[in-house]
């Protein structure tokens, strides 16, 4: 009689040797693939440096100004007057129209100014609306000028608006305490 001998079977086993470096490799493809929402912060062209020396002091008369002022407590003041900061759109708008015909050198100018306790918060709420009190007039001016509206006017078409509604915005350095 012969005696069969059973054959052991081995278990089955997936290898894992290169499964550190298929991770790697994803892991690498998903950073390399991943899309990160970078802050930019405020787009705000400042102006270049000119020694004091150098700078030319020029008068500016009161009906040009619209002073923008915000103190430590939140209070915004618009020419000496409490406003609400809503409103800081409205009123600059019609300021702005009256001047379109006007030469550039009678342009609203708007002076914002802080305390240096002030919340930044509504630093950037101000500055929001006096800059959508800009864009509103641009736009009714495309409106009514070119029967279009800002973003389809070609580029001379928009040079003539931005000559005739420039965004001259002083932001002043806050006051010292």
């Amino acid at each position: 009689m012969v005696k069969i001998k059973k054959r052991k079977m081995g278990e089955a086993e997936i290898p894992t040797g290169s499964m550190a470096d298929i991770s790697f490799l994803l892991l690498l493809f998903f950073l390399v693939s991943t899309v990160i929402d970078v802050d930019t912060g405020i787009g705000l062209t400042l102006p270049e440096f000119v020694p004091e020396s150098d700078q030319e002091l020029v008068p500016i008369s009161k009906d040009r100004m619209a002073a923008l002022l915000i103190n430590e407590n939140g209070d915004v003041l618009l020419n000496k007057e409490i406003i609400a900061i809503p409103q800081i759109k409205d009123n600059l708008k019609e300021r702005i129209k009256s001047k379109i015909e006007l030469p550039s050198n009678k342009k609203l100018i708007v002076s914002v100014k802080t305390d240096r306790k002030t919340n930044y918060n509504l630093y950037i709420q101000a500055l929001d609306q006096v800059k959508g009190a800009y864009f509103e007039v641009r736009e009714e001016y495309a409106m009514s000028q070119f029967s279009k509206e800002v973003r389809d006017l070609t580029e001379e078409e928009d040079k003539d608006m931005k000559d005739k509604i420039p965004m001259i915005i002083s932001i002043a350095e806050p006051e010292k305490i």
